[in-house]
């Protein structure tokens, strides 16, 4: 079946742009179109979509706050940020929004494709090593205090479940975490779903986010 993917963007060149990428992919299909977040809300309740490539700075509303209602409800599309800053405080937002991800708007088509592909299966952080250079960079605008029912939560965890959960907020793959752990990528991903549900996160950039917050991993490093 085709990865139903809808694009929102106030340009109209750049969303005729990547549908015409998606449009030469044999698994995927552009499903639908919008010019900024309420649009895009609107067409969402008639259209099933998998994966939403979401622009941030729109008119009436913006793609942080669109992605925030989109994820919303248990069942809804996986978001990928679109921005055109490597280090932007709106991709940063839509992080914690519940998006999957983000990619600079010129990036190349393959890349692209690929985490679309990866945001649909569930199995990786797209641009990994670019996610962690945007949470060093605005970790010191985290609160230092977590509140306590985070912090028992994370004490839920196994020993094994947070050596995991540190090495995804590094922005290893589940591959690259079977290396270190010498575990199969089979049982790290067993983990990180064990992980997902304990602390009730939506997915791997969650946990992420969650990392920073409770200060399991610093700007910079652990």
């Amino acid at each position: 079946m085709s990865i139903r993917v809808m694009l929102v963007d106030d340009q109209v060149l750049l969303r005729t742009g990547f549908r015409m990428v998606l449009a030469a992919q044999p698994d995927m299909e552009v499903v639908a179109e919008a010019g900024d977040g309420l649009e895009a809300l609107e067409v969402l309740r008639a259209t099933k979509v998998d994966v939403v490539l979401m622009d941030v700075r729109m008119p009436r509303l913006d793609g942080v706050e669109a992605t925030r209602r989109i994820c919303e409800p248990e069942e809804h599309p996986k978001v990928i940020i679109l921005t055109t800053f490597d280090l932007d405080e709106y991709a940063f937002s839509g992080l914690k929004a519940g998006a999957s991800g983000f990619m600079l708007k010129d990036v190349p088509p393959a890349e692209l494709l690929a985490a679309i592909r990866s945001v649909h299966s569930g199995d990786a952080v797209v641009a990994p090593s670019t996610t962690r250079r945007l949470l060093d960079r605005f970790a010191p605008m985290l609160p230092t205090t977590t509140q306590e029912p985070r912090n028992k939560e994370i004490d839920r965890l196994t020993d094994r479940e947070r050596e995991v959960m540190l090495l995804v907020a590094q922005g290893l793959s589940n591959g690259e975490i079977a290396g270190r752990l010498v575990l199969s990528e089979a049982t790290v991903k067993t983990h990180v779903g064990r992980i997902l549900t304990k602390l009730g996160l939506r997915d791997r950039v969650q946990v992420v986010v969650l990392a920073y917050e409770t200060g399991l991993v610093r700007a910079g490093g652990l």
